[in-house]
């Protein structure tokens, strides 16, 4: 198949397939994006991989659309002998959040399955394996869901000021180190007003952070 076949193949798909809208395709830049039924992916993979020779399984992707209720799995599949690219995009209700596995088609889906599962936990009926990957000692959420907040986590699983190793203790005393002022540390939120910009800070360990990482400072400074 060639590009001018292809470009024939994909514009008559939709005809074939129930539901699959051919959404963007520039051929030039080697993006191709359809958007389907849930229902529908495996007939579409099948004949994408067996008639257009996308044989190729890139990535899963996975996005949390937590105000309507559903995820977006997105399979991009590559084809070496078009030099193409195809996003499939489908939505999954996040309630159950389970979909069905790819993996008899695509063999490196059992690993983009398993990080989406351990992630988003979003099961995946059929995958070989469905198992912790990375977060072996994880007993929250998923951590990429969108109800999950990664401040109240640092809040109540760390403590900055616990945080003075000997090495750093070492570089102070010898005059190293780089100190980040308080107005510059990453916790910190600027917000432009009309009188410019108004630093305004996170409340996120119970007291200000400004006043907490300068402690911080002070304290690798060799101060109280």
């Amino acid at each position: 198949m060639n590009l001018s076949q292809f470009e024939a193949w994909l514009a008559d798909i939709d005809h074939r397939i129930a539901g699959v809208e051919v959404t963007a395709s520039n051929l030039n830049k080697r993006r191709n994006r359809v958007d389907l039924p849930a229902d529908k992916l495996v007939l579409f993979l099948e004949a994408v991989k067996g008639e257009a020779s996308f044989v190729h399984l890139s990535a899963i992707s996975c996005v949390d659309w937590i105000d309507d209720g559903e995820f977006e799995l997105v399979y991009h599949l590559w084809s070496y002998e078009l030099n193409q690219l195809i996003s499939a995009h489908i939505r999954v209700s996040r309630d159950p959040g389970e979909y069905q596995s790819i993996y008899d088609l695509y063999r490196p889906a059992g690993f983009f399955e398993r990080d989406i599962h351990e992630m988003y936990g979003l099961y995946f009926h059929g995958a070989p394996d469905m198992e912790k990957f990375i977060l072996t000692e994880w007993n929250g959420i998923p951590p990429m869901r969108k109800e999950f907040d990664s401040e109240e986590f640092v809040e109540q699983n760390f403590s900055w000021q616990e945080y003075n190793p000997e090495w750093l203790k070492e570089l102070v005393a010898e005059g190293g180190g780089v100190v980040i002022p308080c107005e510059e540390q990453r916790f910190s939120r600027s917000v432009a007003t009309d009188h410019g910009i108004d630093q305004q800070h996170s409340n996120w360990s119970g007291c200000d952070v400004s006043s907490k990482l300068c402690r911080i400072d002070s304290k690798y400074r060799g101060g109280d």
